[in-house]
C-alpha cells in the first residue's frame, strides 16, 4: 500500500546536491517511504521499520560500498 505522502514530513541527506537526491519519511506505523526528489510525482517505495533497519545497519557496515571503494 502506498502511503499518502501530503501530510509526511520528507527529509534529505545534507550531504545531498542540488541536482536532487532520495527524501526519507518516516511512517506512523514505523515505516520509512523513500522517494526520487527530482520526481515527487511518483509512487515513494515504502519499507518496513525491519527492512529499513537491516538496510542502515548493512550501510553502516559498508556492505553497499561501490567495489573498490
Amino acid at each position: 500500500m502506498t502511503p499518502d505522502p501530503t501530510g509526511l514530513r520528507w527529509f534529505k541527506s545534507s550531504a545531498s546536491s542540488t541536482n536532487g537526491c532520495v527524501e526519507v519519511a518516516h511512517l506512523p506505523d514505523g515505516g520509512v517511504a523513500l522517494r526520487d526528489a527530482k520526481d515527487r510525482g511518483k509512487d515513494p517505495h515504502v519499507y518496513t521499520r525491519h527492512e529499513w533497519l537491516c538496510f542502515l545497519t548493512g550501510v553502516k557496515n559498508g556492505e553497499f560500498d561501490p567495489p573498490g571503494a
